[in-house]
């Protein structure tokens, strides 16, 4: 039985390697001095098996930045109580957005996703577009609380994109633009905080 799965392990570990050693290059170069080739020598496999998995350098890394978004709703699905203190639950689904926004190795690939964008515009809207038919946690969270009448709004996506903006401004833009350093936990504690209590204050 063991025989018969091995070869799609091997599989799933060369794509594996290929995607870990992907990052590596894309971190360390950025996106356009990353070649297949490069790629392929970091990752120990020849160039034909990275392309048997990937068939350009712009799916592989738009396969990278999927697994971002992947990982950054991941924890997102804080499911809605009526029965719990909206700020409760809104600081909850915010820690674990800064938890994210804490992780150096996050921060860097956003950076080369960011770099990449501007040189690949098309790139990069091909990959909002692929995400934008996905709905993460504080958007579904914001829908139902306003569907449960707690929460003043007819457009939950753009109160979830202030929110996020609201948070973004202190624990991502000044980090990834700026060379600022991640914010202390106390520092988390009050953008967090008075992010809920603005957001409340304008929907609650």
């Amino acid at each position: 039985m063991s025989s018969l799965t091995t070869p799609s392990r091997l599989t799933d570990r060369k794509r594996a390697a290929i995607v870990d050693a992907a990052v590596a290059e894309f971190r360390q170069s950025g996106f356009a001095a990353t070649s297949m080739d490069k790629i392929a020598a970091s990752a120990g496999v020849s160039k034909r098996t990275v392309y048997n998995h990937f068939p350009s350098k712009e799916a592989l890394f738009a396969q990278i930045l999927e697994q971002m978004w992947e990982r950054s709703i991941e924890g997102l699905d804080l499911v809605y109580r009526k029965d719990r203190p909206l700020r409760d639950q809104l600081l909850e689904l915010l820690q674990q957005k800064l938890e994210l926004l804490r992780d150096e190795n996050y921060s860097e690939l956003a950076r080369v996703a960011i770099a990449a964008g501007l040189h690949a515009p098309e790139l990069a809207r091909e990959l909002v577009t692929r995400m934008g038919n996905r709905e993460e946690g504080l958007t579904t969270w914001i829908r139902a609380a306003a569907a449960d009448g707690r929460l003043k709004t007819d457009d939950p996506l753009f109160a979830a994109m202030q929110m996020h903006a609201l948070v973004k401004g202190f624990a991502f833009w000044p980090q990834i633009a700026l060379g600022q350093p991640l914010l202390t936990l106390v520092q988390q504690k009050k953008a967090a905080e008075s992010a809920v209590d603005m957001f409340l204050a304008y929907y609650a």
